[in-house]
C-alpha cells in the first residue's frame, strides 16, 4: 500500500509541475504576441515616414525640374562656385530613392510578421536579438552576419 500512496503523490506532484508550465507557456506567448503587436506599430509608424520622406523629395525634385532651364546655374554667397538645380534634383531623387527601399525592407517585415518568421536572420537562421528589433524594427541580418562577421575574427 505505501507504493499507492508514494505513486499517486507522484503523479500529483507531475501534474501540478505540468499545470504551473501551462500558464507559463500562455503567458510567454502573450507576452511575445504584445511585443509582436508593438514591433508592427513600430515598423508601420516608420513606413509613414520614409513614404512621407519620398513623396515630399519627389515632389521637390519635380518643382526643381519645372523652376529651372538645364544647365541653369544659381551663385550664392556661401557656395562661391555655385550649384546647378540638376545637382539639387539629383539629390532629392536619390533620397527618395533611398526612402523608398526602406519601405521595402519594412514590407518585408511585416509579412515576416505574418509569416511567423520575424525576428530570424535570413543568413545564418539564428534569432536577431529583440534589442536590435527594437532600434531596427526592419533589421534582416544579426549583428554577426550584418557585420560580416568581423566580431567571430580573431
Amino acid at each position: 500500500m505505501p507504493r499507492s500512496s508514494k505513486s499517486s503523490s507522484t503523479t500529483t506532484t507531475t501534474k501540478s509541475r505540468s499545470a504551473a508550465k501551462a500558464p507559463a507557456k500562455r503567458a510567454s506567448k502573450s507576452a511575445k504576441s504584445t511585443w509582436l503587436a508593438g514591433q508592427r506599430q513600430a515598423l508601420l509608424d516608420e513606413r509613414n515616414t520614409y513614404l512621407h520622406q519620398a513623396e515630399e523629395l519627389k515632389a521637390e525634385a519635380d518643382a526643381l525640374a519645372l523652376e529651372h532651364e538645364p544647365g541653369d546655374v544659381q551663385f550664392d554667397e556661401e557656395g562661391g562656385e555655385g550649384g546647378t538645380a540638376n545637382v539639387d534634383r539629383e539629390l532629392d531623387l536619390f533620397l527618395s530613392g533611398q526612402a523608398r527601399q526602406a519601405i521595402e525592407e519594412i514590407d518585408r517585415a511585416l509579412e515576416k510578421i505574418d509569416a511567423g518568421t520575424y525576428g530570424t536572420c535570413e543568413r545564418c537562421g539564428q534569432p536577431i536579438p529583440e534589442a536590435r528589433l527594437e532600434a531596427l524594427p526592419h533589421a534582416a541580418l544579426c549583428v554577426s552576419c550584418k557585420s560580416g562577421g568581423l566580431s567571430s575574427r580573431r
